[in-house]
């Protein structure tokens, strides 16, 4: 069985989105991808911030539910983590999926998604990158950031399953979005 596809004879393991246009080329446009790793890391932190700032709220409000109901409101507290996992669902799916196409701590670090043929990600694929990214960490967690110094595009393991960049939103076109 052969190799080749019949798309200009482009090898399938050599080239995998051969059959399709690509936005960016990491070759022509360097600008996009420098330093994207290091912005990414800071946004992730900023991220978890945002996300645990509401969590924490919820569960003072409980423990001082708890108190004034002698106890009773502290069986609210399962509550917490089904609740902080749909939290980071929606953060994730309506920020990435949203206007800006990047997260609270990408817009602060200048960073934003988009797919490897140059449209904003929608709200399924920010979810959908948010578990994938969850589940790969907590898999192979070295292997995940190791994999985007190997690459041009400087992508995670993610990334490269979903098809998506984050470039620096200074070298890019703006994200527009139809509403």
């Amino acid at each position: 069985m052969s190799d080749t596809r019949n798309n200009g004879g482009a090898t399938w393991r050599n080239d995998p989105y051969s059959g399709s246009a690509q936005a960016y080329d990491a070759r022509e446009d360097d600008a996009l991808y420098r330093g994207v790793l290091t912005k990414r890391f800071i946004a992730f932190l900023i991220d978890l911030v945002v996300l645990s700032v509401p969590i924490i709220l919820a569960a003072i409000f409980i423990a001082l539910f708890g108190v004034v109901t002698l106890g009773l409101g502290w069986m609210l507290f399962w509550l917490i983590s089904p609740l902080s996992v749909l939290w980071a669902l929606i953060y994730y799916g309506s920020s990435l999926g949203g206007r800006h196409a990047a997260t609270v701590g990408m817009r602060t670090m200048d960073i934003h998604m988009r797919t490897r043929t140059g449209e904003p990600p929608y709200f399924l694929l920010g979810v959908v990158h948010a578990v994938l990214y969850w589940l790969s960490v907590s898999l192979l967690t070295p292997f995940v950031v190791i994999v985007g110094f190997f690459n041009r595009r400087s992508q995670l393991l993610h990334d490269l399953l979903l098809g998506t960049t984050i470039v620096n939103s200074s070298a890019d076109l703006p994200v527009t979005r139809p509403y």
